[in-house]
């Protein structure tokens, strides 16, 4: 409905189908909207001339639609993860790179003002070396958000819990604020929802960026609300603090506080509203050469760190079986 929204706002665009396998929400869609709707990528690709589809299916169901498009030369912008598995991504790292056409990851937050201004004052060198960070998502999910929708709480459907679903905006800004991950120590847990879901509804990590910058991460979905999302970056002469505005505290003694205009999509605060504004800026882009700069090989950083953790945590799903 996000997508929906932003498509409706932006001049660029006009919808012309779409597709659900799920035949009330296709019709609902298709009704509302006044677009034919079909029941598969493939049914659309073949009945209609489509520049860009958008994706946002099930986990596991986005490389095979992905890949579908790219082979049509369709350009196409997914929603995350890019996949459920690191294997899954590397299928679809490997159709984008074979393909004229354009892939674009929907990791929103960076768009958020907050977050563009940080990385912008980092990015200046003015506030010396990025020496770590730290990252924290407190949420609440009841077992009916999982039952409205059981394939969120499904290692084959989701590919994980609370890190695929929820806290991977989070981890792609630890890495992009702070730099590249080389090495993850990692915990994840089902603490609150054992009796409603497989996968994990609480992580933390210890990251040691290139560099030598370590920063520290911890998520949960036992919350009793949706608090704001909270990032920190320490550098040689301040800290950065990241939430719904920005806080820059000098070692001086100064501070400084930016509130920024809200953003202009639809969506829940404490996650990022910014969706139109990378769909914006995904279309404006299509007529260039240049690949989207939030592409498939840059979406997998945050879905390698996040197998280390599910490696560490649950190493019976990666090890053979015996015969």
């Amino acid at each position: 409905m996000v997508h929906l929204a932003a498509l409706r706002k932006l001049e660029l665009a006009e919808l012309v189908a779409v597709c659900d396998v799920d035949p009330v929400a296709r019709e609902a869609a298709a009704t509302a909207h006044g677009v034919p709707g079909y029941s598969s990528v493939e049914e659309l690709l073949a009945n209609e001339q489509v520049d860009v589809v958008h994706v946002c299916t099930p986990h596991d169901q986005h490389a095979p639609v992905i890949i579908a498009c790219l082979e049509a030369g369709v350009n196409v912008l997914t929603e995350k993860p890019l996949a459920e598995s690191l294997a899954s991504a590397d299928r679809v790292i490997a159709a984008e790179a074979a393909s004229s056409a354009k892939l674009g990851v929907c990791f929103q937050n960076r768009y958020n003002a907050p977050v563009r201004i940080a990385r912008e004052r980092l990015s200046s060198g003015e506030f010396g070396t990025i020496r770590g960070g730290a990252g924290t998502v407190m949420w609440t999910r009841t077992p009916a958000y999982y039952a409205s929708k059981p394939w969120r709480g499904t290692w084959a459907n989701s590919g994980g819990g609370l890190l695929m679903n929820q806290a991977i905006h989070t981890v792609d800004l630890l890495q992009w604020l702070v730099g590249p991950v080389e090495r993850v120590d990692g915990a994840a847990h089902t603490r609150a929802l054992a009796d409603s879901i497989e996968v994990e509804d609480t992580a933390d990590m210890l990251l040691t960026h290139a560099g030598g910058a370590t920063s520290i991460f911890y998520a949960t979905n036992a919350h009793t609300i949706n608090d704001s999302v909270l990032v920190e970056v320490v550098t040689d002469t301040a800290v950065f603090r990241i939430g719904e505005d920005l806080t820059i505290a000098h070692t001086d003694g100064r501070t400084e506080r930016i509130t920024p205009a809200p953003a202009s999509s639809d969506g829940r605060d404490y996650w990022g509203t910014s969706h139109e504004d990378l769909i914006r800026d995904f279309y404006s882009q299509l007529g260039s050469d240049e690949g989207f700069w939030i592409s498939a090989d840059e979406a997998r950083r945050s879905l390698e760190i996040i197998a280390d953790v599910y490696d560490q945590s649950y190493p019976e799903r990666t090890q053979p079986k015996e015969q």
